[in-house]
């Protein structure tokens, strides 16, 4: 798998209008910031799917962390989609916010911005994704979100 999906192009056919400046999200929370390096590519150059991926998992877990008040797991990837690729030498920023509180999981959705290191404050969205955590006893059992048994 590849960290890579051609873009769906959003002009009008025959428009010559520059595209927006995509600007980061105001209503998520900054949760990881990463460099990817040369030993997490794939055969084709790019930065591997499965790296990506495992990011995604570091940075889709803070937030139910706080809510979970003791070991959790991931239970579920509810969707994923690779937007665009991630070059080596990338900073991706990695923002998350929370989406729902079960009565033992809590979902979240990330959301991943690249930007080039030597041409930082243009952000590029290459990666989403909706991740559910599930909080456990001791025992890995399933157990209540704190305050909402």
């Amino acid at each position: 798998m590849s960290a890579h999906t051609p873009p769906a192009s959003s002009a009008k056919p025959g428009s010559t209008a520059a595209p927006a400046e995509l600007q980061l999200p105001l209503d998520e929370e900054l949760v990881l910031k990463v460099i990817p390096m040369p030993r997490d590519c794939n055969q084709n150059g790019d930065i591997f799917g499965g790296w990506v991926m495992a990011q995604m998992d570091l940075a889709g877990a803070v937030i139910p962390a706080r809510y979970a008040a003791g070991r959790m797991a991931t239970v579920a990837v509810n969707h994923f989609i690779f937007k665009q690729p991630v070059r080596v030498g990338d900073i991706l920023s990695f923002f998350s916010k929370l989406v729902h509180i079960g009565r033992t999981s809590i979902t979240v959705k990330v959301e991943v911005y690249a930007e080039k290191f030597r041409a930082q404050g243009k952000y590029t969205k290459v990666t989403e994704a909706s991740l559910t955590y599930v909080a456990l006893d001791e025992e890995g059992r399933p157990r209540p979100v704190p305050g909402r048994a």
